[in-house]
């Protein structure tokens, strides 16, 4: 049933609703129409609310939402940061590599500067 077609079938439940009701419970002219105007424009704000927030979802989230192109956008972040989580595990090892020939580079000059010390 399209969301138009729900809309005016709610419409005029309400208004048969509120025609039913104001016809029992008052006796005068004006309480039953405006009553029954009252309920009819009830329903008709109830039904477009829930036809705002529920009917029209899954063609707006289809149009809205591209779930593929979404997917492969990710893919391609996801890819992307694995090349540069190996760029910077390069990088790391690299510069271990580098302290580690410094510290024993450093460590010599200390080792040789000891015994020096030590015989002055």
């Amino acid at each position: 049933m399209r969301t138009e077609n729900f809309i005016y079938f709610i419409t005029i439940c309400g208004f048969f609703i509120g025609l039913v009701f104001s016809i029992l419970n008052f006796d005068d002219p004006e309480s039953i129409l405006f009553y029954t105007l009252e309920i009819t424009l009830v329903f008709y704000l109830i039904i477009h609310v829930a036809a705002m927030n529920f009917f029209d979802v899954n063609y707006l989230k289809k149009a809205i939402f591209n779930k593929q192109q979404h997917e492969d956008i990710g893919d391609y972040f996801i890819k992307e940061l694995e090349v540069r989580e190996r760029v910077m595990d390069n990088l790391l090892s690299s510069i271990e590599k580098m302290n580690k020939k410094y510290e024993t580079i450093m460590k010599g000059s200390i080792d040789s500067d000891e015994p020096a010390q030590e015989a002055a």
